[in-house]
């Protein structure tokens, strides 16, 4: 059955198409509708057309591209999504206008008439909504209303005359029912064409080369050191470090590493597209290309180590926000620090702990190999704990240092409600930024501090030359494992602790049940299915923890889980690059809310927004998302920090959440 799929660049096509390919058994040919190959497809090859949601208005033919021309001369069966159900209904002379309430994330319960694609079906099944617009009745004659929410908006219709459905809610979406069993029911109408099935290849596939070997030397300590002191006494004096720091250890965060680079350092700024490579022995060159090429060029040939952990060098570094210019997006702002900055780095140490182990790795046939291991083990097994580093300054009113003030930041999260009452976006992540003198006081008592007020499990240092990240960040953007196991922890939803222990254990629980909290967790996990979706294997796209919160020192935080299983022909940076920003940064459909955020930040986000961690020689990365964090950049410590903007927002609330986040990294002062 061939099945042509034609998105309206709506941010969910991927979970679409995969659930599509499902129940038929076969991947849809996806075309978007304004694509330049339209005039070269013929519709009477395939059995099926299924028009997909997306931002827009029926009424505004350039919202919807070829979508017009298409329903206007096809006889085939049709199921029309979101803004195709809209349209269906537009083209039949119903009308369609605002919602009574635009709906966003919103579950809703769906009655209906037991008739069409609803057949067999329970009554008062859950449905997920996304929309501002909405088909009003009495509906033409036309027309037939199949389902309706509890608000009695039409949320499923059927031509009289021709094959065509429609659904307003999103039957792919992670927290709906019976998405399988609606579109089985569209497929029991199509008629599929006689094919001839394709002649058997007998291609002998060509032989694989065993991936190359490389010797991992590693010593063991059977303790686990004080990062603390390992990082001040091996590294305290390096213009060039890092410390990826699980100073919070609880559940999938286990591992801590340290090192400097032993290696390359390459920087990059998307608007030059070249990569400035400073080599160990102090010469430099450049290299054309994004810096997502260098590093997939950089790391071809895994290498494998019986190690308790995925890292066995590599790259350690960040990817910023401007990145994704890179990545689909257009470019806007310039970011004053760099784009990316990576540093080879084939010597560190590694804290399991978990397992109460630390491990000195190297993978570098130098050779000084087992010299470096010899005086490492020595240099940590003298370790003395280091001395409480200076108290940090008080309190700092943060709000007079906003980049944007108070009533510059209302206005913005009002403009963001209007985008959204008009259908432009579903969530936009709006942020801002805190700018102060940098005092030039040690970065490591700063992050000292920092760690101790709020530890994180995917805290970092990384020392940068004239850039420092100091960041407590508790969200993961992506892993990608050694079995090639793809996982994103998105964070969504943010309360701040209570003094009283009832008070507290109640802002968690409202956290996690909440509609306006639960909205927005759940438009970002089905952002991350679908990016997801792009890149891994048909039917390994899994949400194994679905909205639970994780409390911290200062917040609670509303977490899920999503996950897959990359196919063979995606590298790691592919991956890393199709997921590009998170999108829990930038709010949903990704690019088009990008452009909104683009308009009303005023300056670039850089390091902030983006991704922090390593890139491993085993095929391996772990990154984070940059947030909670300090950048201390050209004489001012920089501090970003938002949320995401719902329909539910209250503009006052999303202000005071602003500067709690923004509140976490100046602890370090």
């Amino acid at each position: 059955m061939r099945i042509l799929l034609v998105d309206n660049h709506g941010p969910y096509t991927i979970n679409l198409c995969r659930l599509i390919a499902t129940v038929v058994g076969s991947t849809p040919t996806i075309l978007t509708n304004d694509d330049k190959h339209w005039d070269h497809i013929d519709t009477n090859t395939f059995d099926a057309l299924i028009i997909s949601p997306g931002p827009g208005h029926p009424q505004n033919p350039h919202d919807l591209g070829h979508t017009l021309n298409l329903l206007n001369h096809t006889h085939l069966p049709v199921l029309g999504l979101g803004l195709g159900h809209l349209t269906i209904a537009h083209l039949a002379g119903a009308h369609v206008d605002l919602a009574p309430t635009p709906r966003y994330g919103h579950l809703s319960h769906i009655h209906h008439t037991d008739h069409s694609l609803f057949t067999g079906l329970p009554q008062h099944f859950t449905a997920v909504r996304h929309h501002s617009l909405a088909v009003h009745e009495p509906l033409p004659t036309t027309l037939r209303a199949t389902a309706w929410a509890e608000d009695n908006v039409v949320m499923g219709l059927e031509h009289r005359n021709l094959p065509r459905w429609g659904l307003q809610f999103h039957p792919e979406s992670v927290a709906g029912e019976h998405g399988t069993a609606l579109l089985t029911a569209f497929c029991d109408h199509i008629r599929p064409r006689a094919t001839t099935p394709p002649a058997a290849s007998h291609t002998t596939p060509p032989p694989t080369n065993p991936t190359p070997t490389q010797t991992v030397r590693t010593l063991t300590l059977p303790q686990a050191i004080d990062t603390e002191a390992a990082f001040a006494h091996l590294y305290g004096n390096a213009e060039h470090a890092f410390w990826l720091d699980s100073s919070r250890p609880e559940g999938p965060a286990r591992f801590s590493f340290l090192g400097a680079p032993t290696g390359e350092i390459l920087t990059y700024r998307h608007t030059e597209r070249t990569v400035h490579v400073h080599h160990a022995n102090g010469t430099q060159s450049q290299e054309p290309g994004t810096i997502f090429e260098a590093l997939d060029q950089r790391l071809p040939d895994p290498i494998h180590s019986d190690l308790p952990f995925d890292f066995t060098g590599g790259y350690v570094g960040y990817f910023g926000y401007e990145l994704k210019a890179d990545c689909g997006a257009r470019p806007h702002h310039t970011a004053t620090t760099p784009d990316a900055v990576w540093m080879r780095c084939d010597r560190f140490v590694a804290v399991d702990h978990h397992q109460d182990r630390t491990y000195l790795v190297c993978t570098d046939p130098g050779p000084n190999t087992n010299t470096w291991l010899e005086r490492t083990r020595a240099a940590l097994t003298e370790l003395k704990p280091l001395p409480d580093p200076p108290a940090a300054a008080a309190p700092l009113d943060l709000a007079p240092h906003l980049e944007r003030p108070h009533q510059d930041y209302i206005v913005d999260i009002k403009e963001c409600l209007n985008h959204l009452a008009q259908g432009h976006s579903y969530e936009i992540c709006l942020t801002n930024r805190v700018r102060l003198p940098d005092d030039h006081s040690n970065d490591l008592d700063f992050y000292r501090r920092m760690r101790a007020a709020s530890p994180a499990p995917y805290a970092a240092l990384l020392r940068l030359g004239q850039l420092t990240v100091l960041s407590a960040s508790p969200e993961r953007f992506l892993r990608v494992d050694t079995h090639r196991i793809a996982e994103s922890r998105p964070i969504k939803g943010t309360a701040a602790r209570l003094p009283d222990p009832q008070a507290d254990a109640r802002a968690a629980r409202e956290l996690r049940t909440g509609a306006k909290t639960r909205a927005e967790n759940l438009l970002v996990v089905d952002l991350l299915r679908n990016d997801l979706g792009g890149v891994c294997q048909a039917g390994s796209i899994e949400v194994p923890a679905f909205m639970y919160t994780e409390t911290h020192a200062t917040v609670h935080q509303l977490i899920s889980t999503v996950r897959g299983l990359l196919r063979p022909e995606i590298s790691t940076l592919e991956a890393v690059r199709a997921c590009f920003p998170s999108g829990s940064m930038t709010g949903v459909p990704k690019l088009e809310t990008m452009e909104i955020i683009d308009r009303m930040e005023s300056t670039a986000r850089g390091v902030y927004s983006g991704a922090l961690g390593y890139l491993s020689r085993s095929g391996a990365c772990d990154l984070s998302v940059v947030i909670r964090t300090a950048v201390r950049a050209d004489g001012e410590l920089t501090i970003g920090a938002g949320g995401a903007i719902v329909l539910a927002s209250d503009p006052h609330q999303e202000y005071q959440e602003m500067l709690l986040k923004a509140a976490v990294p100046a602890q370090g002062r």
